[in-house]
């Protein structure tokens, strides 16, 4: 449900393609999960993950931010990519959890989702260091706007997921640790 919100919110249309290209591929890994569940013979139930809702949460409230468009861009690479990151925790954790227990076809769908979570994260990577960090850095720091990064020694550069304009934005928010 949240991707879609992140690709209608995304002004880069590579961005927005890869949020949308993510969608379809998500719609196979609900696919894949029902044939785990059926090869080791279990029900399929769904249940609450309190995790993905505060991310998905953190990723609503960057929508709704008055953000120019790198620096919205920016940070909506890093909401989806805070997900990308805990869903590659949960699938590996699985994946392990499975071939632990002799259940080598579980094992082998739950690596093809975790490999195509790893792909989205890595485009996502992929597009920030494309252009839309330094953008959104730019906008944040226009003296330094020249082409020369001048870091400060508190503020290490983000090798991806926002620039350091996007950065500050995000962490000066409310209830931002």
């Amino acid at each position: 449900k949240a991707l879609p919100k992140l690709a209608k919110a995304a002004t880069s249309s590579e961005l927005r393609t890869a949020f949308e290209s993510h969608l379809e591929e998500t719609r196979g890994h609900v696919e894949r999960l029902e044939q785990v569940f059926e090869s080791l013979d279990e029900k399929v139930r769904g249940k609450h993950c309190d995790g993905m809702a505060g991310i998905i949460e953190e990723g609503k409230s960057i929508i709704e931010e008055e953000f120019d468009e790198a620096t919205m861009d920016a940070c909506l690479i890093a909401a989806g990519q805070r997900a990308e990151h805990y869903e590659m925790a949960a699938y590996g954790t699985l994946v392990a959890w499975a071939r632990g227990m002799g259940h080598e076809r579980a094992a082998n769908l739950l690596q093809e989702t975790l490999d195509e979570e790893k792909a989205a994260d890595k485009k996502l990577t992929s597009i920030a260091e494309a252009g839309i960090n330094q953008e959104a850095a730019d906008a944040a720091h226009p003296e330094n706007s020249d082409g020369e990064d001048e870091e400060e020694e508190d503020e290490p550069a983000m090798r991806s997921g926002g620039g350091r304009g996007a950065a500050a934005a995000v962490a000066k928010r409310p209830g931002r640790r």
